[in-house]
């Protein structure tokens, strides 16, 4: 059996450590701002941060189109790792959320059959996370990439992933809610909470009044699901300018879980892109 490399692209939004610890190969998606004289075409995580995209779309008064890798960069990506005698598995984000993943599967058809395998984990951010690590255990627990991909696809649909939207206007900007949805919430003190269902992004319910009620309900919802949940890793990932309101969620769930399973991480630009700062997710496996 050849030896297994796991790829995975930037939107899962695992910490440095985590992916230097589990051994992922992180590559880029592609982030770019229409307003930009010179066309510049970053890559999420390489040459450009969460931080200077709030910057430029101040700056700019537009949000950032974000891209999919492509499939040449896709087949670049993996010959480096087959001529090296590697077996690869790839997931990223869902297949309803960009092309990506249909662009993985039309590169992997350039290399000899059985040698990749592209899951679709129909998440994003951390959901997709969460699946990365099940990959790096049964990895290290000495199956191939056939027998991981199909253990991987069935714990796809388990995965809980919601998070609380501060305010609309990055949505607003890029063509995600209209001006009248993003005036109701302002006026109304509106704060969504979006759910990944069955691959596609939904709004689950909507909280009206301060942000930190719409982090409580998401708390509440942890601990419906507490008997449920695979311990083995539980993430709070947001998008930056949380003014401690992470740390404030950390120290709630720990009181129910080993805070060893517990991480904090901060999405990259292709998820901060769209959802805008002061964005917060709980996100964890069910076991049933």
């Amino acid at each position: 059996m050849n030896k297994v490399i796991i790829i995975a692209d930037s939107t899962c939004d695992l910490s440095k450590e985590l992916i230097e610890k589990f051994d992922i190969k992180i590559i880029p998606l592609h982030v770019s701002f229409p307003s930009e004289k010179d066309g510049r075409d970053y890559l999420d995580g390489v040459n450009i941060f969460p931080e200077e995209v709030y910057k430029k779309v101040e700056q700019y008064k537009e949000t950032p189109k974000t891209g999919a890798r492509n499939i040449v960069e896709f087949i670049e990506d993996f010959k480096k790792y087959i001529n090296e005698g590697y077996d690869i598995i790839e997931t990223g984000i869902g297949s309803d959320l960009s092309s990506t993943y249909n662009n993985a599967c039309l590169a992997a058809k350039e290399f000899p059959e059985g040698r990749i395998e592209i899951v679709d984990s129909k998440n994003l951010s951390t959901g997709t996370g969460l699946l990365v690590l099940k990959m790096a255990k049964l990895r290290d627990e000495g199956l191939d990439i056939h027998q991981i991909a199909e253990k991987v696809r069935e714990i796809v649909p388990h995965v809980s992933t919601k998070f609380c939207i501060n305010e609309l206007d990055y949505l607003y900007k890029g063509g995600r809610c209209s001006g009248m949805t993003k005036l109701f919430a302002n006026v109304f003190n509106l704060h969504p909470i979006a759910k990944m269902h069955d691959g596609k992004l939904t709004v689950a319910k909507v909280i009206r009044g301060k942000y930190i009620k719409a982090i409580d309900s998401q708390i509440e919802e942890f601990k419906k699901d507490l008997p449920y949940i695979d311990k083995d890793h539980i993430f709070i990932t947001h998008s930056g300018h949380m003014e401690g309101i992470e740390e404030y969620v950390y120290n709630k769930l720990k009181e129910y879980v080993d805070p060893s399973c517990l991480h904090i991480t901060t999405a990259g630009c292709v998820i901060s892109s769209h959802c805008g700062p002061k964005t917060l997710g709980i996100l964890y496996i069910l076991n049933k």
